[in-house]
């Protein structure tokens, strides 16, 4: 069976996918149809993987599927197909993993050869058109493949097979032995400590990521343990991002990473869940610590999330591009003669705060941060920054636009939401917390037949949803939950957990694959162990299920969690990398918490603690007098309605009565393990 002899891009979602609508190659979206071609005919298959923000896939789309010569090579030999890698993680983390076999580093766009039955042989990532970088160039990569392919066939196919179970043993692993009888938090902490920049944060070295299931791990052995090295690590980190050439000071918002080891060059791309898990980070800082630069680089996030990043209905787009006119971060630079245009006399008051640096090697404009002057000044003396930034700001709209994924994934969105919810609680504001729900019905609106897609864009549905975008949805129900206190959030989210368990649990009842068990074009079933720039979908689900458990008072769902966590731990110590989401979600539900607050309503007087001071292990439940909540009865304590307080429950007890908002507050900030 062969389809059509051209680009069959056109009608896909994938905005990533139509940049490429118009390439001579011969382009197919993954799907049966296309496995199936290739299968027919007996040729290789050429994968490529990106992304659209991704300048590289950008610049080899220009030098090479651009190009007539190129494609016809392409055209003759193999049947191409080209992957969103954000609206397919799955295959992504299949064909990275395959590559990163064969010794290669990985990264995007992402090229790898494939058997005509889908397994990998041979791959890279980045290839110029005519050889430069040491690289070769891609027809000569491309002949030679083929030659291979027609010469050693069959060595080639037992290589493929190799590989694949290889990938298949690392992705979809049997556990091999029993879990460890506690999460190893505090070894994983220390190991993560060890390998931190003591100055600058991160880890050490370039480029710098933001990598928050590091931060995770380090927050939460200082939550549990008091570790005051593992929060000073936390907390530089964040003041050096937050400082940086990585974090827009203009527009707000946090770049994928810096190129660089001083967080000073942003490869500027914006992610959605690089932003979400900043947000996240920065609540917590500001809760420990009071800083004004977190509350700061809160607002300014959010104000950039939803400036910038919302779609019609209120959900949030992915991304935005690197480049602006083909010139890499275009948009975001500036040099000074620009400022003083635009600032006139004042010009002097922003560069006496701000830096403008053009380090060796950087080819583009100078880059605007603040890395002399990270901390918080005087209020009066950041309001007028403030002003100052905001008249640059409105120069800058009028630029040409980087361009923008517009295409809504559901997972992200749910750690958007939860964010928001969270920060709106923390800093009282409404105006989030109503954006937050705003996204939260949008993603309800796409379902069908209970069921949630993973893409959305226009009146497009990529179904099905992905193991992740569940447990990111229950998540984000548990944080709106928290700030609004309306059970239909509940219920929605019990809901979603009869969808992750009806399509994506295994057989063992032990856990959970990333895909669908009715995704028929997957070459293999993986559980989503291993973190990315988010933590893995294991992790996501143990954490997920762990909340919803103490929000609804489901013991049920607790001990699936928990079998989640172990079976997820065993398998992880057979694994070498990735694994930190892991560890910290079964951590987190070996002890989670629950605060049950009775207030009186003309005169609340415990709640505002409670949203003031967020954290990752706690879930919120403000007791309705009319009925007894699910929580209190899981917690198995009496309360007396008449008398307003808070009960801190931790693990499988429950603390004496509060009765006094000071009390609650040091407590709240002081509960760590006994």
């Amino acid at each position: 069976m062969a389809l059509p002899a051209k680009n069959l891009l056109g009608d896909e979602t994938s905005p990533y996918l139509q940049q490429h609508k118009g390439n001579p190659v011969h382009w197919r979206p993954w799907s049966t149809k296309t496995l199936a071609e290739a299968k027919a005919l007996d040729k290789p298959i050429l994968l490529s993987i990106g992304y659209a923000a991704c300048h590289w896939c950008h610049v080899m789309a220009h030098e090479c599927f651009e190009d007539d010569e190129v494609a016809d090579v392409m055209n003759r030999l193999f049947v191409n197909i080209k992957v969103d890698r954000e609206e397919r993680p799955d295959i992504d983390q299949i064909y990275m993993a395959a590559l990163q076999a064969t010794g290669e580093q990985g990264g995007w766009p992402l090229t790898m050869f494939l058997t005509p039955d889908a397994k990998p042989f041979w791959g890279g990532t980045y290839f110029p058109r005519k050889a430069r970088f040491g690289r070769p160039g891609f027809v000569e990569v491309l002949n030679a493949v083929h030659t291979a392919w027609k010469d050693k066939q069959a060595e080639l196919a037992r290589s493929a097979d190799a590989l694949a179970a290889h990938v298949a043993s690392r992705l979809a692993p049997t556990p091999d032995g029993a879990a460890p009888a506690a999460p190893p938090l505090q070894p994983l902490a220390e190991k993560i400590a060890s390998m931190m920049d003591p100055d600058l944060g991160g880890l050490r070295g370039a480029p710098k990521f933001p990598n928050a299931p590091f931060l995770d791990v380090l927050w939460l052995d200082w939550l549990e343990n008091r570790t005051v090295a593992r929060r000073d690590a936390v907390l530089g980190t964040l003041r050096s991002m937050l400082s940086g050439g990585i974090y827009d000071h203009v527009g707000g918002g946090l770049a994928r990473y810096s190129t660089d080891a001083q967080w000073l060059v942003p490869h500027f791309e914006k992610m959605l869940y690089d932003n979400a898990q900043i947000i996240r980070h920065a609540c917590f800082a500001h809760v420990e610590t009071g800083d004004e630069l977190f509350r700061m680089r809160i607002e300014e996030t959010i104000g950039w999330v939803l400036r910038e990043m919302q779609v019609e209905g209120g959900a949030f787009a992915s991304s935005l591009d690197a480049d602006t006119e083909g010139e890499e971060g275009k948009f975001y630079l500036w040099t000074r003669s620009e400022i003083e245009k635009v600032l006139g006399e004042d010009a002097e008051t922003l560069l006496g705060f701000y830096s403008l640096s053009k380090p060796e090697g950087w080819e583009g404009d100078p880059i605007l941060h603040r890395l002399h002057r990270p901390d918080a000044q005087p209020p009066a003396e950041e309001r007028r920054q403030r002003e100052l930034l905001d008249r640059l700001l409105a120069k800058r709209e009028k630029r040409p636009r980087p361009g923008r994924d517009d295409k809504v994934l559901v997972d992200w969105n749910g750690l958007t939401i939860a964010a928001l919810a969270t920060a709106g609680r923390q800093l009282a504001r409404r105006d989030w917390i109503e954006a937050a729900h705003a996204a939260y019905r949008f993603v309800c609106e796409s379902m069908q037949d209970e069921r949630l897609p993973h893409s959305i864009r226009g009146e497009k549905r990529l179904f099905p949803a992905l193991a992740s975008d569940y447990a990111a949805m229950i998540s984000a129900a548990v944080a709106l939950h928290g700030a609004l206190q309306e059970n239909a959030f509940i219920k929605q989210a019990l809901r979603w957990a009869e969808m992750l368990d009806r399509w994506h649990a295994d057989e063992a009842g032990s856990g959970y694959f990333l895909t669908a068990s009715d995704n028929a074009d997957v070459p293999m079933r993986i559980r989503g162990d291993v973190d990315e720039a988010v933590p893995s979908a294991t992790a996501q689900i143990i954490v997920a299920l762990t909340q919803l458990s103490s929000l609804s008072g489901d013991h049920a769902l607790y001990e699936k969690a928990m079998r989640s966590a172990e079976a997820a731990l065993a398998r992880a110590q057979q694994q070498a990398y990735g694994q930190a989401g892991i560890i910290h979600a079964a951590a987190l539900a070996q002890r989670p918490m629950k605060l049950l607050i009775s207030d009186t309503s003309q005169h609340e007087r415990f709640v505002p603690v409670a949203n003031r001071i967020s954290d990752p292990r706690r879930v919120d439940v403000v007791l309705k007098e009319e009925e007894k909540a699910p929580a209190e009865q899981m917690a198995g304590i009496t309360i007396d309605r008449a008398v307003p307080g808070a009960w801190l429950c931790v693990g499988q007890s429950c603390l004496p009565s509060i009765h006094d908002p000071v009390i609650l507050e040091a407590t709240l900030r002081s509960s760590r393990k006994e």
